[in-house]
């Protein structure tokens, strides 16, 4: 399969993914975090298809289209090893929905990524909250969802919090 092939394969089956997302999450309150602005297209959609929720953004150097940019109070600046971690504990227990788009062609790095980001994910869901990710994230307390029809396995990965305990502890 192309790169290019490839590429519109993991957008189609992200698409598909949020979509799915945004239905489970309709009878939640609650914040969504998308991590990874890049060219800011997901974030887009995201505001297309959750226009009722505070959206807030982690990203390390902003370089999307200018209609695609969050306002400050909205972004959170940095490395994920720095943000994630604050934000999380000061979302405990609130986000609904956390979409994490970080894969790369360093399979190790994104390992490592994926694991770092599954510890925080569910001190900030709440319970039923949802994660997709273009990578597996699988984290404590929680259970893989069906894929959409048209989306592979290993192409995204969606998971729900089963429950909270006081605190964020697993």
């Amino acid at each position: 399969m192309s790169r290019l092939d490839i590429n519109i394969r993991r957008l189609k089956a992200q698409r598909a993914c949020l979509n799915l997302a945004a239905e489970a999450i309709s009878g939640l309150t609650g914040p969504v975090f998308e991590l990874g602005l890049g060219n800011g297209r997901t974030y887009d959609h995201l505001r297309e298809i959750l226009p009722a929720r505070e959206i807030f953004v982690f990203e390390r150097e902003v370089a999307a289209h200018p209609d695609c940019i969050p306002d400050e109070a909205h972004l959170f600046r940095g490395d994920f090893h720095d943000t994630l971690p604050r934000a999380a504990e000061r979302f405990a227990g609130q986000v609904a929905l956390i979409h994490a788009d970080f894969g790369s062609a360093n399979p190790e790095r994104d390992a490592r990524l994926a694991a770092f980001i599954a510890e925080y994910l569910p001190i900030a869901l709440q319970a039923g909250g949802l994660a997709a990710a273009d990578r597996d994230v699988g984290f404590a307390r929680s259970e893989p969802l069906p894929l959409p029809d048209s989306v592979a396995p290993g192409v995204y990965f969606l998971y729900r919090q089963m429950d909270r305990r006081p605190g964020g502890a697993r």
